[in-house]
């Protein structure tokens, strides 16, 4: 629940995470780990001690806390200085021009998808197929299918 909720706070703030990894993996992570804290019980763990919620005090929640923050600071530290090294070797992004054009072929040299066997359909379909693939058709030009 917590996850879906915050996959949808992307596209209220409006940051780019075409993968999820704000809401799934950060806060499916500390819900996860707080949750332990919350609802460990002895009768699963007899080695262990019982959340919250099982009578264990706020012990076994703030370890939980200290846990998932750390990791959190250390885990954003370390992305921060990767993602810097990136920016000034070979850079986050394409040209907004390599972007309209493709990123296949400006990165990879090839395209990801095949069009021609899309011409076949209807006047619509071709038309789209020949916008995407870059090939240039009159507007009044007609196909065969």
């Amino acid at each position: 629940m917590f996850c879906a909720l915050a996959v949808g706070l992307k596209y209220r703030f409006g940051y780019d995470d075409s993968l999820d990894v704000v809401g799934v993996h950060l806060v499916g992570g500390l819900w996860g780990t707080l949750a332990i804290g919350f609802f460990q019980t002895t009768y699963v763990n007899d080695t262990g001690v019982s959340g919250l919620f099982y009578g264990g005090g706020v012990t076994q929640l703030g370890k939980q806390a200290i846990g998932a923050f750390a990791v959190l600071a250390y885990s954003l530290i370390v992305t921060l200085i990767i993602g810097y090294l990136i920016k000034v070797t070979v850079g986050f992004r394409v040209s907004d021009e390599e972007e309209v054009n493709g990123i296949d072929e400006a990165e990879h040299a090839e395209s990801a998808y095949e069009f021609s066997g899309i011409r076949s359909g209807s006047s619509s379909i071709s038309k789209a197929a020949d916008a995407l693939s870059g090939n240039k058709v009159p507007a009044n030009a007609s196909k065969e299918g």
